[in-house]
């Protein structure tokens, strides 16, 4: 069984102050393990799904009767309800609300779904502060290494003095096996490649031909598909909207459309340049990333997308976890200048992030860009193994490190 990050907090966050835990994410990426981990942990609880036509019909005709027994008279045992994918209902964020707010007796309620909760907002009553959300990503090295994830500061202060602690010596197998399988647990568990082909191939199937037509009843199927076919080969690089557009013969705003459903069922996301204090900074162009970087056929590309995720990771988990709002950017001027990433924490510069490889020698992205944010701290990950090297770009102290040094110590 592997202990997913979110545990602690939600429980620690949500069902402590007596709140509803919203959980999204992509498509298979463990939420109904985690919900039943969780119900695990209870004497009473239920799970249901919305693909179950019993629990569709009860859900409609009586949303109380899906709800757990109280626990016994002066037990201090608080009942668990999980309610799986209930987003697809009509009117679902209404009856949640009733729900809630007319429990008769204390009740932790779980709810999860693959396409992004925040979608469905649109109409109907609110449920402003009712429920805490959380986003559970992919399997990532932390994770399966069940280290606590460090704290934002205490990261911070471990890359500037270049004190990452060493991970243990499987966190290289490890992290080799993420960057073959990915992250997505099936695929990763299995470590069978022909197994991946399939999985990726479901996968990239039930987005489109169930998640996509749930969400958009759009009739061009076929064309998203083969839109969906053209992206891997595009991750890690500047974002095109122009060059689908021609590949597909199709609108500059049909492919924008498409592409924004696709980040909604977590299938790509898009990085935005951070612009703020950078002379001569690109304004629009985003850099596009599979949640699945699997798909990604070369190395250099598919390393870049493996970091993204990792740190896109960390930065939702500390957002959700109240650790401030943070956000992951990338650095680009018109003189084609670049750092892979920046981190940022309430808006600021917080941390800049360049991957290579196998090169050891200091991306002079670095020297284009930090002295206009303020020198935040920075530090160049490397696939290759064994490397931890201070260095410095105008008296100001950074690392190149083994990726598995820093990303061990993240959500």
């Amino acid at each position: 069984m592997i202990d997913r990050s979110l545990a602690v907090p939600l429980r620690e966050l949500a069902w402590a102050s007596g709140k509803m835990a919203f959980v999204s994410g992509p498509r298979q990426s463990g939420k109904t393990t985690f919900a039943r981990q969780e119900l695990k942990q209870r004497a009473l609880g239920r799970y249901g799904n919305w693909d179950d036509i019993d629990f569709r019909r009860a859900f409609t005709k009586s949303p109380k009767a899906l709800l757990p027994p109280p626990a016994a008279s002066g037990s201090r045992e608080r009942p668990l309800a999980v309610f799986d994918e209930i987003h697809k209902a009509k009117g679902w964020k209404r009856t949640l609300k009733g729900l809630y707010d007319t429990l008769e007796t204390p009740c932790d309620i779980l709810v999860t779904g693959s396409a992004r909760l925040d979608v469905y907002r649109r109409g109907g009553e609110s449920l402003l502060g009712r429920y805490l959300r959380f986003r559970l990503h992919p399997l990532s090295l932390g994770e399966l290494e069940g280290k606590h994830p460090a704290a934002p500061t205490d990261l911070v202060r471990a890359v500037t003095s270049a004190a990452l602690a060493r991970p243990a010596p499987a966190a290289r197998k490890t992290l080799d096996l993420l960057f073959e399988y990915g992250g997505f647990p099936e695929p990763f568990l299995r470590q069978s490649e022909r197994f991946a082909r399939l999985w990726r191939l479901g996968r990239a199937e039930k987005i489109v031909r169930e998640d996509l037509r749930d969400l958009s009843r759009i009739p061009e199927l076929s064309q998203v598909e083969m839109l969906m076919a053209l992206l891997p080969e595009r991750a890690a690089s500047r974002l095109s909207r122009q060059s689908l557009r021609e590949d597909l013969e199709v609108s500059h705003d049909t492919v924008t459309r498409w592409l924004l459903y696709l980040e909604q069922l977590y299938y790509v996301f898009e990085l935005k340049p951070f612009t703020r204090s950078v002379p001569r900074s690109l304004r629009k162009e985003g850099k596009l990333y599979l949640w699945d970087w699997s798909e990604v056929a070369l190395a250099g590309p598919r390393f870049e997308n493996m970091v993204a995720s990792h740190l896109l990771k960390a930065a939702d988990f500390w957002t959700d976890t109240g650790e401030g709002v943070f956000e992951l950017h990338y650095l680009r001027n018109k003189e084609k200048a670049e750092v892979d990433f920046l981190l940022t924490r309430d808006r600021k510069p917080w941390l800049a992030v360049e991957c290579k490889l196998s090169e050891d020698a200091l991306s002079p992205g670095f020297g284009a860009f930090l002295s206009h944010l303020g020198w935040p701290p920075f530090v160049q990950l490397v696939m290759k193994p064994g490397v931890v090297r201070r260095v410095s770009v105008e008296g100001r102290r950074g690392l190149v490190v083994s990726a598995e040094r820093l990303l061990a110590s993240m959500p």
